[in-house]
């Protein structure tokens, strides 16, 4: 197939959007991350439009935010695979990328993602395993607090700061959640999902900070554990277990069946962890290096 690449710095978001929603379809799975859609919906990075003719038959974002690293995702309409749209997408890239390492991600393990990664010479360098578990059963137990600890929700325009304190010094390690700023907690705050009454968090007699757990409810009627973290000074007393359980009571009391969350395939204690919560796996979405 002959295609037309271009690049734009801000696409036709309900074109785009539309390629995307029928790759889901077809998938069962979301080609793109949510910091890529939060980029496509004008927070930044650079798109990548594949037409054939006036169709839009594939699209690639990239985040150009780190110097040491390029992060592209990419989709391919479901009528029009495995006829190279893909490969010159990843190529074109690796030509925005002008040597700096391009990390690509293959959500939900895509058969033609995993393909076109061995043969453009790219390597797996990690793995996120996405895993699931009914709010019917098992059932949830109240949530164990330490004396002086009290659950409250968050206060938009008051906890920000707070919250970042915790957050920057739990994911220190991680590559998209440590280091935020306020612009990343604003957008968020933004977005239709947002609900400050499903953003828990654990606080000491002086209402200084301890953990949060902050769940997301997805369109389509699954809830999300979006993120949980400890400070690292409160860590050891079985904080991040109740946070766990208040949020998931959280989503049960919000009439939701199923919730989801995302962790490092390789952090067996975390994994360990959600397993006795009753959480299984339910797919997985791997990086590739080149």
């Amino acid at each position: 197939m002959s295609v037309d690449l271009i690049w734009r710095s801000a696409p036709d978001g309900a074109e785009v959007t539309a390629l995307l929603d029928a790759a889901t379809a077809a998938d069962h799975t979301a080609p793109i991350s949510e910091n890529a859609l939060l980029n496509l919906r004008g927070r930044g990075g650079a798109h990548l439009l594949a037409r054939a003719g006036s169709e839009l038959v594939g699209y690639a974002g990239i985040d150009l935010s780190d110097a040491d690293e390029v992060v592209g995702e990419l989709a391919v309409h479901p009528e029009h695979r495995r006829h190279g749209v893909g490969t010159a997408l990843v190529t074109a890239m690796l030509e925005r990328a002008d040597g700096t390492p391009l990390r690509l991600w293959a959500h939900g393990e895509h058969p033609g993602a995993l393909r076109i990664a061995e043969k453009l010479g790219f390597r797996r360098v990690r793995t996120l395993w996405q895993m699931r578990r009914s709010l019917d059963t098992p059932e949830i137990p109240e949530p164990e607090l330490q004396p002086g600890v009290r659950l409250r929700t968050f206060v938009v325009g008051a906890d920000e700061a707070e919250f970042l304190r915790v957050n920057n010094a739990a994911f220190d390690w991680h590559p998209e959640q440590g280091g935020w700023d306020i612009e990343q907690v604003k957008v968020r705050e933004a977005e239709p999902w947002f609900d400050p009454a499903g953003f828990l968090l654990a606080v000491d007699e002086n209402d200084r900070l301890l953990g949060y757990h902050w769940t997301k409810v997805h369109p389509e009627g699954i809830g999300e554990v979006y993120v949980l973290g400890v400070d690292p000074a409160a860590q050891g007393g079985g904080l991040g277990a109740a946070l766990t359980l208040a949020g998931l009571r959280h989503l049960r009391g919000l009439g939701l069946r199923d919730v989801m969350l995302y962790t490092e395939a390789d952090n067996h204690a975390a994994v360990r962890v959600y397993q006795k919560l009753g959480f299984t796996r339910w797919h997985a979405d791997a990086a590739f290096l080149r």
